[in-house]
């Protein structure tokens, strides 16, 4: 690959760009498609399952040589790179193609990787992928789990241990970090939440975003933050890796539970491709080190977007939040805003 065809995949700022063009095969497929619901006009739903179908026009089918895969920029990038090698070469052997691994830097950039064309499979995280959905075609087939079912996550409400913060009330006028605008559990659910247990982001606290769930927790422990709300599995994966003591931290408030990043796969793919893929999902378990890596979880197990995203999707609603392009542009301009305030805050204590 050259180092532009890298840039413009992880790059953000091509996004504004890139929501701009096939007007023309928008406005032809909009001529045959009978129902859409909420996708984007390049997408077509058909039989009402809330994800693009196949294109119906075989010349559209994608058949590449080479699938580029990818995971959620939710922590050090490096690591994800490494627990999925063993995967890919499954992924490999399952389809007969070359797999290679590319990081993304935003979850923005990660959509529009997808929407483009330059993303194959991913997985993205909880609230990204009603954007993926919406508007890249992406197909979510599967969650991490076991045999017993998906892998789920809690949102945490976490303080350091020597905090006189108790409850969600005594957050009145503190800092509280989010992670990023498009985060489920960072950002989507806390705001749909919280007003219900009488507290309100940006109202009844100062909303900091973080970035990342990692340095949301990290910044509690430094003490940077007042609090955070956060991914249960990050918070429990940092503390198994000894990035954290766990005995540091205390949390005030739990949710119920709520999956974890979907596995998936762009719909404009070959049919007997995805099915090799699928397949691929459903057939492989994990090593003992990506058991490790990934709380316990040994498979992908087999999910919907249409059953296993509503409380998502719920969410979303409740927080008038529209999985769109302006939406999308949105969270571009924040995650990039958020980026260059970290690099200038790096270089600053450098000097």
């Amino acid at each position: 690959m050259t180092k532009k065809w890298m840039q413009l995949l992880l790059a953000p700022v091509v996004l504004a760009a890139g929501l701009c063009v096939m007007s023309a095969n928008i406005a032809k497929a909009a001529d045959d498609c009978a129902n859409r619901g909420s996708l984007d006009a390049m997408f077509c739903d058909d039989n009402k399952d809330l994800v693009a179908d196949t294109p119906k026009d075989k010349g559209k089918w994608k058949d590449p040589s080479t699938l580029v895969f990818t995971y959620t920029p939710v922590e050090d990038p490096a690591v994800y790179k490494d627990a999925f090698a063993d995967f890919q070469a499954f992924l490999e052997k399952r389809t007969g193609k070359k797999v290679v691994y590319y990081t993304v830097q935003s979850n923005a950039a990660e959509v529009e990787a997808m929407r483009s064309g330059r993303l194959h499979i991913a997985g993205f995280s909880t609230g990204p992928t009603c954007y993926a959905v919406n508007l890249a075609g992406y197909v979510p087939i599967a969650v991490k789990g076991d045999a017993e079912g998906f892998q789920g996550y809690r949102l945490l409400m976490i303080v350091r241990k020597d905090s006189p913060v108790q409850t969600l009330a005594d957050l009145k006028g503190k800092k509280v970090a989010h992670t990023s605008a498009s985060s489920n559990s960072g950002n989507l659910a806390p705001r749909a939440i919280f007003p219900k247990l009488g507290l309100t982001p940006e109202k009844d606290y100062t909303v900091v975003y973080s970035g990342k769930h990692d340095q949301s927790i990290l910044g509690v422990g430094y003490g940077d933050y007042d609090a955070a709300p956060v991914a249960g599995d990050v918070f429990k994966r940092m503390a198994r890796a000894g990035r954290i003591n766990e005995a540091d931290y205390r949390i005030i408030w739990q949710s119920d539970v709520f999956p974890t990043s979907s596995f998936g796969y762009a719909h404009d793919l070959n049919p007997d491709l995805v099915k090799k893929i699928v397949d691929a999902f459903h057939e492989y378990r994990f090593t003992p080190e990506m058991q490790k890596t990934f709380g316990g979880a040994d498979r992908f197990f087999p999910v919907t977007y249409q059953k296993d995203w509503a409380v998502i999707r719920e969410i979303a609603e409740a927080n008038g939040e529209t999985f769109n392009q302006t939406g999308l542009q949105k969270i571009a301009e924040k995650e990039a805003a958020e980026a260059a305030k970290k690099k200038q805050e790096a270089e600053a204590k450098k000097q």
